[in-house]
Order: structure tokens, then sequence, then C-alpha cells
């Protein structure tokens, strides 16, 4: 009986793989240094007031927007996919939520973190008991939240919009009518000056998959990390740079 040989990376010297792995590293920083301009960049985006005073309904009753920032001055809000007619929540953002991290950093930075669904309190409830989760949820069943931020479609509701595509554009694409109905995910930021609150950032698809610790997090923030090396404009808080 022939054996299936096991694919592999090549095998070479030491020497051949450090040169390999030095000019990779270039790419890598490079990669970095990206992401740092991209991560001033979002840091300078201008804010949109809120109109409207959204309510949701959580563990200790209604409960509003401002409530939810806990006196911080940024909140980051997860759109957990949950349809009201699911018993339960998706399985993608289950694992997502099963692969955040310590995120007590936030809350030392100014900055709160939910999660948001659409599906009503009691089935929130019975499945954040069920996964052992201890992050702060509530349902946005009785407002226009999840409409307003595109990730529930209903175009009897409002126009369909998901990843900054309208509803043409996403039929145009591969696979992208499945974005045109009912539930999506992707992640909010809101940013608070006394009692008026302004949306700042929303990100979709991909765009949420790797921020599940707490520098990614505030990387999509305002005020981002708060560490010395950013490139912020002047007035930012910052924190010195550990290491």
């Amino acid at each position: 009986m022939q054996s299936t040989a096991l694919a592999h990376p090549p095998i070479v010297s030491r020497e051949a793989w450090l040169k390999k792995r030095k000019a990779l590293l270039v790419e890598e920083k490079e990669l970095t240094q990206q992401r740092d301009r991209v991560n001033a960049q979002r840091r300078q985006l201008p804010m949109v007031k809120l109109e409207k005073d959204y309510v949701f309904d959580g563990s200790q009753g209604k409960t509003s927007l401002l409530d939810l920032f806990e006196g911080r001055r940024q909140i980051i809000v997860y759109h957990f996919m949950f349809d009201p007619a699911w018993e339960k929540g998706c399985r993608g953002c289950t694992e997502f939520i099963n692969a955040l991290g310590d995120l007590s950093m936030l809350g030392d930075r100014n900055t709160s973190f939910i999660l948001v669904s659409r599906a009503p309190l009691d089935k929130l409830e019975h499945y954040k008991a069920a996964q052992g989760w201890h992050w702060p949820w509530f349902s946005s069943f009785h407002s226009d939240f999840n409409y307003d931020f595109h990730v529930s479609q209903d175009s009897a509701i409002a126009p369909v919009q998901y990843n900054y595509r309208n509803q043409a554009e996403l039929e145009s694409r591969p696979g992208g009518a499945y974005f045109t109905k009912g539930e999506g995910h992707g992640v909010s930021v809101f940013f608070r000056l006394e009692d008026t609150i302004f949306h700042t950032y929303s990100t979709y698809g991909r765009g949420v998959e790797s921020l599940t610790d707490s520098y990614s997090l505030l990387d999509i923030t305002p005020y981002g990390r708060q560490e010395d090396f950013e490139d912020s404009p002047p007035g930012w808080p910052q924190k010195p740079t550990y290491g």
C-alpha cells in the first residue's frame, strides 16, 4: 500500500531559513507601520451626533445608550446576530465571543464594551447563562438601533445597507444577496461629550474577525491605545508605553 506524503514547508539549512525569515520580517514591519497609519486615520475620523434616544432592555430594566457608557467616554458595541425568532445565537458570533480575551484594559482606558442583539431579553439571558458568559448583553427589540446601524435588514423598515453597500450593490456581488435580509454582525463605536452621544465608527464582515483583544478594540476608537507611540491629535489622552 502506497502512503501519501504529508505536505509540509521546504526543509532547508538554518542559514537559508534565517535569510528567508529576515526578508519576511521586513514585510511584517511594513504591515505594522501600515496598520499604525490606518489606525491614526481612524482616530481622526469625524463623528456624527445621534439624533435618537435609543432605549434597550437589560437585566436591570430599561436603559438608555447613554447609561450603557457607565460614565466612560467611549463605548464599543458588538452587534451579535440573534433574530427574535431564533432560540440560539449565531454560531459565528458565539465563537467570536468565546475568543475574547481579558478586556479589563478597556475600562482602564475609559471605554465600555457591550453586546446588543434584536432578540428579546429573555432569550439573550438564557443563552448567556448557557454559555457561561459575563459580558453585558442588551436587547434592542423595541428599538430602531439595529436597523439604523445596518445589522438588521428589512426594506420595509429601513433602506438595506451592509458594509457600506446598498441593496443593488450587495445583490451584484457573488453571495451578496445573503446580506440583504435578516441579521448581520458588526461592531460600532460611540463617543460621549457630557450627555451628547456621537457615532464614530462601524465595521462589518471580515473587519470584525480579529477584534478579540483589548488592543485591537482600542484601535477602532477615537482615543486608540492611548500610548506614546501613537500619532494622535493634541489633547488626546496618553498612557506610558510598556516594554
